[in-house]
């Protein structure tokens, strides 16, 4: 059930239509990303943007539907760059490129929209259990995209057969995910990045082996 504040006076028509939905998004999940979902409430959402707390409802129900909407925005944002990206290679694009495209797409969509998917990590959990139930969906259909191209590349021969997939996915997520907290891109920006990943997954960490 969605739960509302009592909404302060509303502000003026004017200013009503001035703010957008995206701009009470954008600063929600800026809010929520430094404070959590429970710590922020609709009064301070509302401040972020300049409004009362009550214009809120102008544009959304309640939190809960903005915390939805953030959340939704925090994947489709980084699977549609994603999917984008390795579908402009050609066709005889190797795995090494693919995967490279993929790892840079999902970077470069965590730096540039970085509110929203480090939200989306960290208040994930917090949301009602309805709301997860329903983001889980594309959650889930991110994650089954990455899961056929792993798959795929092992069927191909371009991963070892031994390799355990479903180890490997949460451990590049996991990789992916936590290099907005430490990493600050360069003058190569996340290419530099995305490289080293690249080589790390499709070559371990093992020295290569010399003939004799």
């Amino acid at each position: 059930m969605q739960t509302k504040v009592s909404p302060d006076a509303p502000s003026s028509p004017a200013r009503k239509s001035v703010v957008s939905r995206r701009e009470i998004l954008d600063a929600a999940a800026g809010l929520f990303h430094q404070k959590g979902y429970y710590a922020t409430t609709l009064r301070d959402i509302a401040s972020a943007v300049g409004m009362k707390a009550g214009s809120v409802y102008y544009h959304f129900d309640s939190k809960e539907q903005i915390l939805e909407e953030v959340l939704d925005i925090g994947i489709e944002v980084v699977f549609e760059a994603v999917r984008k990206g390795i579908e402009a290679l050609p066709e005889t694009a190797s795995w090494r490129e693919r995967f490279y495209a993929g790892l840079r797409a999902h970077l470069a969509s965590l730096f540039q929209h970085g509110d929203y998917t480090s939200a989306n990590i960290r208040i994930f959990g917090q949301a009602p259990a309805e709301i997860r139930e329903r983001h889980s969906r594309i959650r889930h259909a991110y994650e089954n995209y990455w899961a056929d191209m792993y798959r795929s590349a092992q069927a191909a021969g371009a991963i070892r057969p031994e390799i355990n997939l479903t180890a490997l996915q949460p451990l590049v997520f996991g990789a992916m995910n936590w290099a907005v907290e430490w990493y600050r891109p360069g003058k190569d920006g996340i290419n530099s990045l995305a490289r080293d990943y690249t080589d790390i997954l499709m070559n371990g960490m093992q020295p290569a082996k010399t003939s004799k």
